[in-house]
């Protein structure tokens, strides 16, 4: 059964990088962990990737190449 459960922080990827929302509400399968995002939660991470909403703020992220043996 999907529970919904509040996030402190989801990333979603999209073509130019990814987006992070704090503080909301996914729904999560109690069996297998699978996430599950709301219409709404799309379409706000959607506004964020085509500049149709500012972000409130923006983080670098460490990038790394692993080294092959």
């Amino acid at each position: 059964m999907v529970q919904p459960q509040t996030v402190k922080r989801e990333a979603f990827k999209h073509r130019d990088g990814f987006v992070i929302l704090e503080d909301v509400t996914i729904g999560v399968c109690d069996t297998c962990g699978n996430r599950y995002y709301s219409a709404a939660i799309l379409h706000a991470v959607h506004a964020v990737t085509t500049g149709a909403k500012a972000p409130e703020r923006t983080e670098q992220i460490p990038v790394s190449h692993l080294e092959s043996a």
